[in-house]
């Protein structure tokens, strides 16, 4: 199934005192490579999300926004450091009496002082974020590969529609190519003829070193290959895997293929349909630039 590397996704998630709101762009590129924005404390998985982007997307750059907020009542304990509050008491004491001051000294006094005690939040757990948060990633990769696979169904509907007239277009030169190489040699034999100003001598070896040259000019096999790689074309854009890679590779052939065309042939009207052929093949490789 060809899909486009381009789309959008959003997914929510609200469970267990958790709301994980997740939003996913896709757009062009060579290699699978999500950036992901999340806040710190929840870094550690990271890779576990990729992994879970992977088992749907195979190329394309990703950029996951996600924001994670506690719904749930979050518990707190108190953190005192009684070795320092008693310093702290002491240190009081003495000040007191050299000073000679009231050494009243309340509990609530040295709760006011710098790092007796402190409020710690409840060690999360990881994995009930990851529960929650695995279910709006995948409900924002769901939209998203939905999205890209109705992009992608109009990107193979054009590839194949420029794919069938390159295939009209090399019917074409395959009907032109054995005109080309009889008009060739009939070429070369009369200009041989001209150039020697005479019959010409040993008419048999003359016609083989034309027969020879006409055959260098012959484009027979290249012509299969194109058709071959059109056919080919054809079926990766109704296979179901990833196939922006293989097709585009597959194009490069066919380029390689219709400019040999053109170097051998020599030929106006074969040289006309050449760069038809070529102009349609262009557009059919920038569309690949947009398939998974």
């Amino acid at each position: 199934m060809v899909k486009s590397m381009t789309g959008f996704g959003r997914g929510q998630a609200d469970a267990m005192g958790y709301q994980v709101n997740c939003e996913i762009k896709g757009v062009n590129h060579r290699y699978f490579d999500p950036f992901i924005r999340i806040s710190r404390r929840y870094s550690s998985l990271e890779e576990r999300i990729k992994e879970e982007l992977r088992k749907y997307i195979s190329r394309g750059r990703l950029e996951i926004n996600l924001n994670i907020e506690k719904t749930g009542e979050s518990r707190r304990n108190i953190k005192v450091d009684k070795d320092l509050a008693i310093a702290y008491y002491k240190y009081l004491r003495e000040i007191a009496e050299k000073l000679n001051i009231s050494q009243e000294i309340r509990v609530i006094d040295l709760f006011r002082l710098p790092e007796v005690f402190s409020l710690e939040d409840e060690e999360e757990d990881l994995e009930t974020v990851w529960a929650v948060l695995k279910q709006s990633v995948d409900q924002a990769v769901e939209c998203l590969v939905d999205m890209r696979i109705k992009e992608g169904a109009n990107l193979a509907e054009d590839i194949r529609a420029r794919n069938r007239l390159i295939a009209e277009m090399v019917e074409r030169l395959e009907a032109r190519s054995p005109e080309v190489s009889r008009e060739y040699g009939e070429r070369l034999k009369g200009r041989i003829a001209e150039f020697m100003e005479q019959d010409l001598p040993d008419e048999s070896r003359l016609l083989q070193e034309i027969a020879l040259m006409a055959e260098k000019a012959n484009v027979t096999e290249e012509i299969v290959r194109l058709k071959s790689h059109s056919q080919h074309l054809e079926e990766l854009m109704q296979a179901q895997d990833a196939v922006g890679r293989k097709s585009d590779f597959l194009v490069q052939e066919m380029f390689r293929e219709i400019n040999t065309i053109a170097s051998k042939a020599n030929d106006l009207e074969m040289n006309r349909t050449v760069v038809d052929v070529k102009a349609e093949l262009e557009k059919i490789r920038e569309q690949l630039q947009n398939i998974e």
